[in-house]
């Protein structure tokens, strides 16, 4: 899955574990550049092959308007934004209910074209963004033509919220890559380069202006667990810099500024750090303990945070694994002693957190997608990433958002403050110029 199984290779291959949440390779299926031609004639009844590519033209002349159309109302919400971003819950714009719990929804679906379900979501407010894994994605222009439908469908003027989505794939580097191109070397190949911080810069570059070039503006990478033994869980695939925890810091500080500079947003994940799990402690398939002593977590797991957070990291992943120590058996992202007391009051983080997949196997003893939203949300999960493929997943999602926030379980400036950050990162991100 998207925070901690493998990702899939995107020419098919894939590591040959899976867990419950990882995605398949890749699906059937052919990239169009654009609809077929309607059937021989156009309006003015001219048939055969010349109507056709005229038709084809005008269409893709059309397509390009829009796009421009498009670009041109981003562009001028980001220039009303930057006259005072909603840092305060305050200054959100009006929205309902609903729109208010769909902006801390993270959607998917399968196959290569977004569902109309999901279209109507997103033209309505209630959607803060979509994940993309090996299934959705046929070639470059395929991917960069959905994400373009998806924003100017944000772009609707049903949505109160007139900032990009939030695109997003895991293009770590190595094996777990969605995307074809760079970054090419795993985060393990990274810290063992002659010139690491060089590796590491290039690794942002490159990942930056591929994720941008596809119309995506959020890489959840890089991952900043250190692991502690050769082959286990998070080195199994070379995913992680080094077992020093100096080196990850550096080094994911490194990837973080040179990625964020192209314009795409950096996740640092899994905290506070999945490095000491052993090869079968994967929390994408089951619920997974680690029995690590408070200063362990603090100078070695949380370390690489202190230097992400100083290269102003846009989000941060919890872990789903659960950490006794720190004063809660519950999964991290389900825990405020551990969202709130370690990410925020004592990191002093104040960017956007966000969920590995809702769906995974360790979160199976806590209910149905609805509940977990809550439990996250109170614990102060401000995206929660609806991961399994299915959009309605996401809905389900909303749905227990929208009944904790109207019932009082959930705290409603909190609620509102979260969305707040999300309003603000969806503001600074990238949003690819449009191309015919």
């Amino acid at each position: 899955m998207a925070g901690c199984a493998t990702s899939a290779v995107p020419d098919g291959a894939r590591p040959p574990s899976a867990g419950a949440q990882q995605r398949p390779a890749g699906r059937a299926g052919v990239a169009r550049d654009g609809a077929d031609a309607v059937g021989g004639a156009n309006a003015s009844g001219v048939t055969g092959s010349a109507a056709q590519a005229g038709a084809a033209a005008r269409r893709v002349a059309d397509q390009a308007a829009e796009n421009l159309a498009v670009a041109a109302r981003v562009a001028a919400a980001r220039r009303a934004a930057a006259a005072g971003l909603p840092h305060r819950a305050a200054a959100l714009p009006a929205m309902s209910d609903r729109q208010l719990a769909g902006q801390r929804i993270i959607y998917s679906y399968q196959g290569l074209t977004p569902p109309a379900q999901l279209l109507r979501r997103i033209r309505n407010g209630q959607a803060a963004g979509v994940i993309f894994f090996a299934g959705n994605i046929a070639s470059r222009a395929q991917i960069r033509q959905v994400a373009a439908e998806l924003q100017r469908a944000a772009m609707s003027k049903r949505n109160p919220v007139r900032q990009p989505l939030l695109l997003m794939t895991d293009q770590e580097g190595g094996v777990v890559r969605r995307l074809p191109g760079a970054p090419f070397r795993s985060e393990k190949q990274v810290g063992e380069a002659a010139h690491p911080a060089t590796a590491a810069a290039t690794a942002g570059t490159g990942a930056g202006k591929n994720l941008l070039g596809a119309g995506l503006n959020v890489n959840l990478a890089p991952v900043l667990d250190v692991y502690r033994t050769a082959g286990n869980f998070i080195d199994e695939f070379g995913r992680s810099y080094s077992m020093d925890p100096n080196v990850v810091s550096a080094l994911g500080a490194e990837f973080i500024k040179a990625q964020q500079v192209v314009g795409v947003g950096a996740t640092g994940k899994h905290f506070p750090g999945l490095g000491s799990a052993r090869r079968a402690q994967n929390t994408d398939e089951r619920p997974v303990t680690l029995h690590l002593s408070v200063n362990n977590i603090r100078t070695v797991g949380e370390l690489p945070y202190k230097a992400a957070i100083a290269a102003g990291v846009k989000l941060v992943m919890m872990s789903w694994a659960a950490y006794p120590a720190l004063g809660s058996r519950r999964p991290a992202g389900l825990s405020s002693k551990i969202v709130q007391g370690e990410l925020r009051q004592r990191l002093g983080y104040t960017g956007v957190t966000i969920t590995d997949s809702m769906g995974a196997g360790a979160l199976v003893h806590y209910g149905s997608t609805a509940h977990r939203s809550v439990l996250a949300a109170t614990a102060g999960m401000d995206l929660l990433l609806c991961a399994s493929e299915r959009v309605g997943q996401g809905i389900e999602g909303l749905d227990g958002l929208l009944g904790g926030y109207r019932d009082g379980t959930l705290d409603k400036s909190a609620f509102r403050a979260a969305v707040a950050r999300v309003i603000v990162l969806r503001a600074t991100v990238g949003f690819p110029a449009p191309q015919p």
